[in-house]
């Protein structure tokens, strides 16, 4: 692996073999040893998508790079339309959508921790987790998950789930308006009829949090964060219909590919022209597993505005609103360089700078809100995107800590534990659908979170603005 040091934390691989263009990652001394551990497989993984049609210079990788279907995760890389640029699903990930969430309270830590373990039995009794968990107070019908696959969140806040301003401070206010649910198999349908409002499985969660480090008084006082203040975090996405969505399109992608003239390095890369009819009808379904994901976090913000409101907390004074919501697994046309091209964010997510019309106007100041959350036992972060990373990487930024250990390493490791014990000996109660879970999950099964975030900030393309620890963790 031939990679040179150009910044502080960042490197680049120079084209080689079938790579069209170089290839840039971003990564501190001990991310720059996990990577070595893998034997570079994520990297080779980012070198792969270099050589696609119509990438333009560089293709990407954020501080957590970890291995992933077809992109590395972490992965960015935008295609120019106009010079045979393609999408890939394999460049959004299976769930589509995915990303985070964040809820700020008037609440401090001592007004919630006499009420802590009756809130992580609430939330937990409220949000489904799991694998496969399913809502069963909460039903749409074939009719209104149409709507919700083209119309998002606003769907749920016009039927009293939440309130009409959650929607400024959602990436897009929830909704992306060229989805087409027509473009959805039938199969993704049941697949995700159940589900909206529910959290799902693997490293998904909602966490209740509080401020403990701010960082930058102006941005944080901009976002409306201060210290000890009790936050929430949910991390969850398009559950069984995204899925079907990416499943569905890599099959067909598999087999146009070579109708187009599409080289694969890896079949996972599966591809097809933007503009070809393949590319358009998968972006439509893309955008439709998108909205709702959107959707699933608008409807679990709802039920954990409930669940405070049940351990006695009125809304007035829990005062629970949105700060941001991201996306982390996403392909959107954007503006960058004078280029509109497609951009793919696998495991990262947009990180526009100061003055970018897209950011909320109480934010515009200071940059978008990035959320970046660590594992459930240390801590996760708000930073804001800097100009710095619309210049270098296409407004991009990291998506959270990163894998370091294998679900089965991980298991392997925390056998002879008691984790649920360990953190609640930490002040952090978990709540969790299985023992497996929790162990597949375990902090040192990530990279810390802060070294990643010192990769960020150490490249500019992120600063700093607090920092979050853990409480309760709802865990699938």
């Amino acid at each position: 692996m031939v990679f040179h040091k150009v910044g502080p934390y960042t490197y680049r691989i120079p084209r080689q073999g079938k790579m069209r263009v170089d290839a840039v990652f971003f990564a501190s001394e001990e991310i720059l040893k996990d990577l070595e551990g893998e034997g570079y497989a994520s990297l080779q993984q980012l070198m792969n998508v270099a050589t696609l049609p119509g990438i333009v210079e560089p293709a990407l990788a954020m501080p957590d790079i970890h291995w992933g279907y077809g992109f590395p995760i972490g992965g960015v890389a935008a295609f120019d339309p106009e010079a045979g640029g393609v999408v890939s699903p394999g460049g959004v990930g299976f769930d589509v959508n995915c990303g985070v969430r964040l809820l700020t309270s008037h609440l401090t830590l001592e007004d919630l921790l006499p009420r802590q373990r009756e809130l992580a039995d609430a939330l937990y009794r409220l949000v489904p987790s799991g694998v496969g968990s399913e809502r069963k107070d909460v039903r749409f019908s074939k009719r209104e998950l149409g709507e919700i696959l083209k119309e998002g969140a606003g769907f749920l806040v016009r039927r009293g789930f939440g309130y009409p301003e959650d929607l400024r401070f959602i990436e897009s206010e929830g909704c992306l308006p060229w989805a087409n649910p027509d473009k959805v198999s039938e199969r993704a349908f049941e697949r995700g009829a159940p589900q909206i409002g529910t959290l799902g499985s693997g490293n998904h969660f909602l966490e209740v949090q509080y401020v403990d480090e701010i960082y930058d008084l102006e941005a944080a006082e901009a976002f409306g964060l201060f210290r000890g203040q009790v936050t929430v975090l949910i991390h969850t996405g398009s559950r069984g219909l995204g899925h079907q969505v990416c499943q569905d399109y890599v099959e067909r992608f598999l087999k146009a590919a070579p109708r187009y003239g599409i080289e694969l390095v890896d079949k996972q890369l599966a591809a097809a022209p933007i503009w070809s009819p393949e590319g358009e009808a998968y972006l439509q379904a893309m955008a439709a597993a998108a909205n709702f994901a959107f959707a699933n976090r608008q409807l679990i913000a709802h039920f954990v505005r409930e669940a405070f409101e049940a351990v006695g907390f009125a809304p007035r004074d829990h005062g629970l609103r949105v700060l941001y919501d991201l996306a982390h697994n996403n392909a959107k046309f954007e503006e960058h360089l004078g280029r509109r091209v497609l951009v793919h964010r696998k495991g990262a997510t947009r990180a526009f700078g100061p003055g970018h019309p897209e950011i909320p106007e109480e934010y515009r100041k200071v940059g978008q809100p990035v959320l970046v959350p660590g594992d459930m036992g240390r801590y996760s972060y708000v930073l804001a995107g800097t100009e710095e990373a619309m210049a270098v990487s296409f407004g991009s930024s990291c998506h959270g800590a990163g894998r370091k250990m294998s679900r089965h390493q991980a298991k392997k490791a925390a056998r002879e534990r008691n984790l649920v014990r360990e953190l609640a000996e930490r002040g952090i109660l978990v709540r969790a659908a299985t023992r497996a879970t929790v162990d597949e999950e375990m902090p040192e099964a990530y990279k810390d979170v802060s070294l990643v975030v010192e990769a960020v900030e150490g490249a500019g393309i992120g600063k700093k603005v607090a920092r979050l620890r853990p409480l309760i963790v709802v865990k699938g």
